[in-house]
């Protein structure tokens, strides 16, 4: 690798990892409703105690978004992942799209997820990130609301076309967004490469494990070579033993493959780039939170 393409260390990334499990995400939303989470086997705990693993052994910190409704029943996870010096955050409570909740049912959700996670470590959360990155151009309206509710981040935009989530013209970079009523919110957008006058998602997940790992890993440098952007994973996606479950051809690749490649390329990734919570890449760049 020529210097040109070596890895910026010198810049910090924003490390966050989504909790939840691997029965709330979307691309199996059709086979599994949430009134049957209960009777799937949970495996987040662990999961996300191999990350927490991970991060200590890379001497790293970030930002984990938690998922309310598992909060709730696995307090202990919350406690161990703040015990360990991350950043909690909030990933709204049921992980249901955002632009398929009215305006009223995502305030109540978002607010009782907020409130669970500040009982449980008695600070102030301050960052959220939507399911699926589901605040698009017909939900803009949750960002006021974000607001409203004292969140002062929101890293759900991703600048990218797909099918389920996007804003193809959205910034890159982080910045601040004017809301209503003088109100305003930071927006830590996921992280893209431009390919050809293309933007390439190159912030994580799904990507981190379709593309070969070259790619990713150049395309990613190449992105925060002169600002800093955001890595994000799930716990499911280091699981390859994991219950499968029954989807359609495109929701099972998206979910399972290389599953059993993301620990040993996590590794890598945390060797490579330097990561902090999000929170404190923020602040570093400038914004007041």
């Amino acid at each position: 690798m020529t210097d040109s393409m070596a890895p910026n260390k010198k810049i910090i990334n924003a490390m966050s990892i989504d909790v939840e499990d691997y029965f709330h995400v979307s691309a199996l939303a059709e086979t599994i409703r949430p009134e049957e989470w209960g009777a799937y086997e949970s495996r987040v705990s662990h999961n996300t105690n191999v990350i927490l693993d991970l991060l200590d052994g890379a001497g790293t910190k970030g930002t984990f978004f938690v998922l309310g409704w598992e909060a709730e029943r696995r307090p202990e996870l919350v406690m161990e992942i703040y015990n360990r010096g991350h950043e909690i955050a909030s990933h709204g409570y049921s992980h249901q799209l955002v632009y398929e909740q009215s305006p009223e049912k995502f305030r109540e959700e978002t607010l009782k997820s907020k409130q669970i996670l500040e009982d449980l470590i008695q600070e102030e959360v301050i960052g959220y990130r939507a399911a699926s990155y589901s605040i698009t151009e017909k939900s803009l309206w949750a960002l006021d609301i974000l607001a409203d509710l004292g969140f002062k981040y929101d890293s759900s935009i991703f600048p990218v076309q797909h099918d389920r989530y996007g804003i193809p013209d959205a910034k890159p970079h982080p910045h601040k967004i004017s809301l209503t009523e003088g109100k305003c919110i930071v927006e830590f957008p996921l992280t893209t490469s431009d390919i050809m006058g293309r933007k390439l998602p190159i912030a994580g997940g799904g990507y981190f494990r379709i593309f070969p790992y070259w790619i990713f890993k150049w395309q990613f440098g190449r992105a925060v070579r002169k600002r800093p952007g955001v890595f994000y994973l799930h716990p499911w996606e280091l699981d390859p033993a994991q219950p499968k479950v029954r989807a359609g051809r495109l929701s099972t690749f998206r979910h399972y493959h290389n599953l059993g490649a993301t620990e040993a390329r996590l590794k890598d990734l945390l060797s490579s780039f330097s990561f902090s919570p999000m929170r404190e890449v923020l602040k570093q760049a400038g914004f007041e939170i």
